[in-house]
């Protein structure tokens, strides 16, 4: 596990954007994510703190 934890679950810019989704700072929050390797590390560590559904046949 990284030492470093991204901000991303406390982030008021990804809050806002995520609260009103057609805004110019939704867009904004949208185009850093695409390139941000802090927000792919909460995206990798939030995957992996999922429960993982098994299947059943």
């Amino acid at each position: 596990m990284s030492l470093l934890k991204p901000m991303c679950d406390i982030c008021p810019m990804r809050r806002r954007a995520e609260r009103r989704p057609d805004s110019l700072l939704a867009r904004l929050w949208r185009w850093h994510t695409s390139w941000c390797p802090g927000y792919r590390l909460y995206q990798r560590q939030k995957r992996a703190d999922a429960p993982r559904r098994v299947r059943e046949p």
